[in-house]
This record gives C-alpha cells, structure tokens and sequence, in this order.
C-alpha cells in the first residue's frame, strides 16, 4: 500500500493543479474587475478568461492518450509538468489580457494531458482491493486544488498565487522519477522483465499478485515494442472497446451538464448574485472545504460500495438540491445563508458519486490495447462538454436566471439517474482484466456484467 501511494504522490500533485486551475478564475474575476485591477477586463472578456482554460483540454485530452502509448505513463507525466510550470509563471507575470490568455491555455491544456493519463496510471499499478479508493483520490486532489486556490486567492493577490500554483506540477517531476513505469504500458511493449520487476515493486508478492502477474504476461506474451495505427483501428471497432466508450462518454456528459464546474468556475460570482448578506468569498471557502471532505468520504464509499448505486443515488441528490435551490430562488435573492445551505447539499451530491466516479472508471473499463486511446478520447469529449457549460454557464443564467440554470442542470441529472442505473458497469473489486474479458464475451455474458 505505501508503494502504491508513494508511487500515486507524483499525479496528484499535477491533479492537485488541476483543481487550481479550475478555482483560479473564481478569484482571479473578481480582482481583475476591481477599479484599481493592472489588467482592465469587460464580461465578454471575463467569460473568455475562464474558458480559455477549458477551450484546450479536448486537445491535451487527445494528445493525452497518444503520449501515455508513445512514451509510457511516467515519462508523459514528467513531460506535462513542464509546460504547466509555464502556464502557471506567464500568468503570474501578467500585465496584460494577452498573457491571460496564454497563461489559461497552457494551464487548461495540461489539465486535458493530464485528465487521462493519471487516473490510467494509478489503476495500473494498483490491485483491485485499493484501486477505488485511489483513484477517487483524484477527485479529492481536483477538490483540494479548488479550494487551496479559493483560500490563496482570498488573502493574496491573484499573481502570487498563480506563482504558488506552479509550484505543484514541479512537486510532480521530482516525485514520479523514483517510481517505476506501469507494468501494464512495459508488458504491452514486450519488457516482461521489466514488467516484473515493476508489478513486483507495487504489488508485492502474495499469491493473488502472481496470478495476475501471469494472467498481464500472457495476455501481452506477443506483445511488440509499438502499436500500429492499423492494429489500433482494429481494437476500436471491437464491442470490447465501444460498450464503454459509450457508456463513459455518457457519463461524463450526466456529470458537466449537471453544472459540476460551472458552479466551480463561477461560485463566487453566483453567490454574490443569489444571496443577500453574504460573504462570498467566505461561503465560497466554506463551499470549499465541505467539497474536499466529501471527496475524502468518497475514498471510503468508493471501496465499500458498488459504482452503479453510488452514481444513481449521487444524480437523485444532485437533481434534488438544484431543483430546490431553483424553486426557492424564483422569488428572488435571498437570505445569504438559505441558498448556501443549497449549495453544501449540491457539494456533498456530486462529490460521492458524478465527479469521482467517471475518472474512477475511465481507467477501468477500457482493454489494454486501447487503454491510451479509450481514457483519452473519452476526457476529451468530457471537456469538449466542459468548455461548452463553462462558455454557456453565464449567458444561461442571464437569459434564463440562476434558477432557470438550475432547474436545466438538475433536470439534467434526474436523467442521468435513469441512464447509469440502467448502462452502467460494475467494476468493483475486479482486475483490470477480468473487466476487459467481461466485456469481450458473448452478448449475453456482457448483459450480465452490465
């Protein structure tokens, strides 16, 4: 276990800058609309400046995937974390809307290299027993992230904590060099004795290991040092890889347009907007903070209880809490506290089943051979679905009021309650390959896993 969090430090470090670059436009916003800002924005530009992180993570998404197979899981970490070093010192020297710009695209576009490739690696190395609790943890670092640059960004200026951000994907470099490469990515290659050595150091050498150990080499037994585009295209026409390509690629639309990250990207501005008396930035800390304890109660529930259950009870609560917020806010602005209240209910919703548990998943479910391509086409349609809330969040709710936005989004949600009940997957508690297999059968058999 202390390999496998040692060896999961490194990514989410670089995910834990992931949450900054979401909760960064929260703070930076404000600031800059101050009369005395360095940086003059308008609200056309103000929407731009927090989309333009999201506008390239489809591209790092798809560049993502073709990395992770072309220079294996470790070094594309390592590879990643430079330019977000970048990202994150051109916006701390900012002086002008320009280096906004590029200083959100670079960040945004290594939140999309990032998005598929450290939820791949983590369920790689590590066994059926921990692998939900870990890679819930990505959601729990996104939320730590979110809430670190909510806090800098209330006591600091918005420059030294994009300085203080950059320091986060550095911690990155340095921690995966002393980790080894995923067994799977080696074995694929035909290492097999550095796939050994490998799964060993992660995962020991008890029974159970070894037998998976045997099951990855025989399965990679013919395995060959590249994946040719001919051999890929066959693998994606496979029911194997299209079943849940679909299903997460649905999944990922039920958790962005039930306004996951349009809340996070605009929270204080729609908390100034809908409530009376209210500290917004101290409610937007307060939010904060309950999104990264639910995140850790998700690590738990993630382990004890199955995926489809958490994912359907997570979308009721989340229809619940947006539909009541909505139905209270057609009077108007309201006391600060009520809408707040709302707000912790839609958290702790969303934070224990739609937003872990599609990053859970989406380095589950996917065969080996198309493991790269699967995650990372998959997260680049999640963030295509990003950038389209993110872009659309204000206009929607000018044109419709915060509680037409709210009612669309758990509408949303209600739906998205009755689709992952009926098409989603349960991966608990089964290697890696067991889940490809399953999907590899008969009709029939895969109606069962399903």
């Amino acid at each position: 276990l202390f390999c496998k969090v040692l060896a999961a430090a490194g990514p989410m470090a670089a995910i834990t800058s992931s949450g900054m670059t979401t909760g960064f436009s929260a703070v930076l916003l404000p600031q800059l609309e101050r009369p005395d800002s360095i940086v003059k924005i308008t609200l056309e530009q103000a929407s731009w400046i927090a989309s333009m992180a999201a506008l390239p993570m489809a591209l790092g998404c798809a560049l993502g995937g073709w990395m992770m197979e072309r220079f294996g899981r470790r070094t594309t970490h390592q590879l990643v974390c430079v330019p977000y070093v970048l990202g994150w010192v051109l916006l701390s020297l900012a002086r002008n809307l320009a280096m906004l710009y590029v200083g959100r695209f670079l960040t945004g576009l290594c939140l999309g290299l990032i998005g598929p490739l450290s939820p791949v690696y983590i369920a790689e190395i590590s066994g059926p027993a921990y692998r939900g609790a870990l890679l819930a943890t990505v959601s729990l670092a996104v939320s730590t992230g979110i809430l670190a640059a909510n806090l800098l960004g209330t006591f600091l200026s918005w420059q030294l904590t994009a300085a203080i951000c950059a320091v986060f994907p550095l911690i990155c470099y340095v921690g995966i060099f002393w980790v080894p490469e995923s067994p799977a990515w080696l074995a694929a290659r035909g290492r097999s004795s550095e796939a050994e050595e490998a799964f060993h150091w992660f995962r020991g050498y008890s029974t159970e290991a070894d037998t998976e150990l045997r099951e990855l080499l025989r399965k990679h037994e013919t395995g060959r040092p590249q994946q040719t585009w001919v051999e890929l295209w066959q693998e994606i026409r496979k029911s194997s890889f299209l079943r849940p390509f679909l299903v997460m690629n649905g999944f990922f639309l039920v958790m962005q347009f039930s306004g996951v990250n349009a809340v996070a990207f605009y929270t204080v501005s729609i908390l100034k907007d809908v409530g009376q008396g209210l500290d917004e930035y101290l409610a937007t800390n307060i939010i904060g903070v309950v999104r990264v304890v639910m995140s850790l109660v998700a690590c738990v529930l993630t382990r004890r209880y199955d995926r489809r259950p958490l994912a359907v009870v997570s979308c009721l609560g989340t229809a619940a809490s947006l539909v009541g917020l909505g139905a209270f806010l057609l009077s108007g602005p309201s006391a600060g506290w009520v809408p707040l209240l709302f707000f912790v209910a839609y958290i702790c919703s969303v934070s224990v089943g739609l937003v872990p548990l599609p990053w859970v998943m989406v380095g589950e479910v996917f065969p080996a051979a198309a493991r790269g391509f699967g995650s990372g086409a998959s997260s680049c349609f999640c963030f295509l679905v990003f950038f389209a809330v993110v872009k659309t969040g204000p206009a929607l709710i000018a044109c419709a009021g915060p509680h037409g936005a709210f009612f669309t989004y758990g509408a949303v949600a209600i739906v998205g309650a009755v689709v992952l009940y009926l098409f989603l997957p349960e991966t608990r508690n089964r290697t890696l390959q067991d889940i490809e297999e399953g999907y590899s059968r008969t009709r029939t058999k895969v109606n069962a896993l399903i």
